[in-house]
Order: C-alpha cells, then sequence, then structure tokens
C-alpha cells in the first residue's frame, strides 16, 4: 500500500482549501444578512420566518442587527444545521426538514409554517429568509396530493438526473407554500425577503421554489403520464403573490472571492463560462480539459450538476461524482489539482462538501483494490473518495450558493504563492 502521507501534506491542498473557506465566507448568511440590514435601523416588533440551509446563519445575523425586537420566529433548517445559539432565543420556534427529499418532517414543518403565517397579527413587519434547499425542507400539500405522490414525484426527478430548476417547477405546481403561496399567506402583514441564491440568474421567484414570489410564466417540463395526471388534479391552487425581496449573496460572490484570494496569493486565475450545469460526468470531463491545457495557475467554476442514480445508489453526491470523474482524466498528471464542493458543507446522501482529488488518486485506489468506472456507475463516489482520503468534510457552513469547482495548476514542488 502506499504511503498516504506525502500526498496528505501536499500543500497545494491547502491553498485549494484556504480559498473555498474565502468564497464561503463572503456569502456566509450572518454576514450577509447583517450587512443588509445595518443600513435600514428599525424600530417596532418584527416577526421572523427563516428557511433553507442557511437558515440558523441568516436568523443569527438578523438577530445581530435588530436583538430584542424580534419577538416571535420561525426557524426551518436540515437536520445538523441548526446552530446551538439559536438556543439563547426562546422566541424562535426551531424546526428540521427533510433534505434531499421531502419527507414527513418537511410536512410537518410546512404545515406549522402556514399556522404560523395565519397567526401572524395584521400589519406586524414579518422578516423572511430564504435559502437553498428551502424547496426540500418545508412542504405543504395539496388535497388531491397524498405524501406517496410527494415521494414518488421527488425520487423520479433525483433519480432521472433532470435538472433541479425542472424538478423545482414541478414542486411549485404541488404546493400549498411554493410559487408565491407562502408571500400570499403573509398578505395580511408587512413583510419583505432576505434571500441566498443557489440558483442561475438569482431570480427571487425560482429561490426555494419562489416561496415569496411568484413566477410569472412557469416553465412546463416535459414529465410521464402518471406525474402528468397528478400535476392535472391539483391545477386548482390559488395564485401565489410576492413579496419585496433582496438577494443577498450569489455564487457569483462567491466565485470574486475566490478569485481575489488567489490573486492575494500570487496565483493567476480565470473563471469557466457559462455556470456549470447538466451531467456531472460531462461537467467534468470539459473542467479536466480545461485545467489540462489552462494557461492561469487557477480555474474557478461553479453552478449546479446532476447525476442519473441506479436503483440502489451508494454513498455521495454530485461533488464527489464530479471529483471522482475529474480524478480518472487527471490520471498520472502530478500537476494538477481539483476540488469540488457545495457551498452548505453536505453532498448528496453524504455528510461530506465534496473531494480535493489530483494525479494520484486513481492509483491509490487501485492499491485498495477499487475501480473508479464501477463507483461511478453505482453512484458510490464517495466510499472510492474515503477510501484515497479525498474526501472533504467541513460540517454546516452557514451558507448555501451551489457548488464550487476550483482546479490548481502547478507542479508539487512549486513554492508558495503560485508557480
Amino acid at each position: 500500500m502506499q504511503d498516504r502521507g506525502a500526498w496528505r501534506a501536499d500543500p497545494r491542498r491547502g491553498v485549494l482549501l484556504e480559498l473555498y473557506a474565502s468564497a464561503c465566507e463572503a456569502v456566509d448568511g450572518r454576514r450577509a444578512v447583517r450587512a443588509a440590514l445595518a443600513g435600514a435601523p428599525t424600530t417596532g416588533p418584527v416577526t421572523l420566518i427563516a428557511v433553507g440551509k442557511a437558515a440558523s446563519a441568516m436568523t443569527l445575523g438578523a438577530l445581530d442587527v435588530l436583538g430584542r425586537r424580534v419577538e416571535r420566529g420561525l426557524v426551518i433548517s436540515r437536520a445538523g444545521h441548526l446552530d446551538a445559539e439559536l438556543g439563547a432565543w426562546p422566541v424562535l420556534e426551531r424546526l428540521e426538514g427533510d433534505h434531499p427529499v421531502p419527507g414527513a418532517a418537511s410536512l410537518a414543518a410546512g404545515e406549522a409554517l402556514l399556522r404560523f403565517a395565519a397567526a401572524t397579527p395584521p400589519a406586524t413587519r414579518v422578516l423572511v429568509l430564504v435559502s437553498g434547499g428551502a424547496s426540500s425542507l418545508v412542504e405543504a400539500l395539496p388535497a388531491s396530493v397524498t405524501p406517496e405522490d410527494l415521494r414518488r414525484v421527488n425520487e423520479w426527478g433525483l433519480g432521472a438526473g433532470i435538472d433541479i430548476h425542472e424538478l423545482n417547477a414541478i414542486r411549485r405546481r404541488l404546493s400549498r407554500l411554493k410559487d408565491g403561496r407562502l408571500a400570499a399567506a403573509l398578505s395580511h402583514t408587512d413583510a419583505e425577503a432576505l434571500l441566498i441564491s443557489d440558483v442561475p440568474g438569482d431570480d427571487p421567484a425560482v429561490i426555494g421554489s419562489g416561496l415569496v414570489c411568484a413566477l410569472a410564466k412557469a416553465p412546463r417540463p416535459r414529465v410521464p403520464p402518471w406525474l402528468a395526471d397528478l400535476l392535472e388534479r391539483a391545477r386548482d391552487l390559488p395564485r401565489g403573490a410576492t413579496l419585496r425581496a433582496r438577494v443577498v449573496a450569489t455564487l457569483d460572490d462567491a466565485l470574486a472571492a475566490a478569485e481575489r484570494a488567489a490573486d492575494h496569493g500570487g496565483y493567476s486565475a480565470r473563471r469557466l463560462a457559462p455556470a456549470a450545469s447538466g451531467d456531472a460526468s460531462g461537467a467534468a470531463s470539459r473542467f479536466a480539459h480545461e485545467l489540462a491545457l489552462a494557461t492561469c495557475d487557477l480555474l474557478v467554476w461553479g453552478g449546479e450538476t446532476n447525476v442519473q442514480l441506479p436503483p440502489r445508489p451508494g454513498r455521495g453526491g454530485r461533488n464527489q461524482h464530479f471529483a471522482l470523474e475529474a480524478a480518472r482524466l487527471i490520471a498520472g498528471h502530478d500537476d494538477l489539482v481539483v476540488l469540488a464542493a457545495g457551498t452548505d458543507g453536505t453532498d448528496g446522501n453524504s455528510q461530506d462538501a465534496g473531494a480535493i482529488v489530483d494525479g494520484t488518486t486513481l492509483a491509490r485506489g487501485a492499491a485498495e483494490s477499487l475501480d473508479a468506472s464501477e463507483a461511478l456507475a453505482a453512484a458510490d463516489s464517495g466510499s472510492f473518495l474515503e477510501a484515497t482520503g479525498d474526501l472533504l468534510h467541513t460540517g454546516p457552513t452557514g451558507t448555501n450558493v451551489g457548488d464550487i469547482v476550483l482546479g490548481l495548476r502547478c507542479p508539487p514542488d512549486a513554492p508558495a504563492g503560485g508557480g
């Protein structure tokens, strides 16, 4: 078996980790909300609603500015993403929803959210904080849609590898919360929203499947007959509304921060465009090709890809799948290192953010009797990357603006500050 010490100590991995950390810090939910509210001081009581993977951090940012003026609040996030600091605020109710597939906890959270909105007195100032993940974490179904229908829709969408925005377009047509229907439930209040975007274009009507904004013209994705019948049964849902909304952090902000940090460290950087999307393996192929031909030190990319899952997928997510595919393509190239990670600190069905791979990853896997092609076909990239020691574990980051890919091109013995 190979000695792992040398590659673990590779300073290039440390460079990529620092750039990833700089990107996430620039879009931290607490910082973003605090900055957004600081310029507009307010008096009087405030009701707070926060939903998404960054809900906890965004809530803390609001509390930094509003303090005890927050008289009641509801915070809904993913399991393990609720900050213990929120426990010091007894006016806040905290709930956990299911992710990435909405389930019983998401339905319970959705009904609690509708009750909370209905119980808010007229003309109350309401601050709604939304971040990525909200589409799965809260749900309220019309009478014509069952929890089993919801499970089937989401497992079909995620398993088929369809674009997440197409899946959200379907979710919004089956929901009493999405497509501006939460906004409608708050129409008797003085409500505004701050959002952290994880979607291309940063449209408030798309973030969180439009909890706070109705979409002017909803797309009509192609669906199988059973789903078309389900959508027809739910066609009488009430129209949504639109709140005053501001996007306070985006993927572009995160990528720009990574580029600034690279420049400060003496590394030349270039950003790929357009945003990463579609099949993760195809995106990884493009990135590895661009990195191999790059004349700069650092290649920066971001977006959200997808993976078509087999009937019984293994461990991992789209970032680990991307990383392992990239590792196949850069095998033997000792001057290339790639990081692929979610800015929220989680990836797929794992608790890992993603992975950092290099030209020796495949050889280290082979030394453990593992085959990368088999792992990719089984959607089990996480098991392969765990064995090679390449997984990246950060825990919750306090933000969620999508995925970041960073590729460094310099020899292992290059001096700090670029090659």
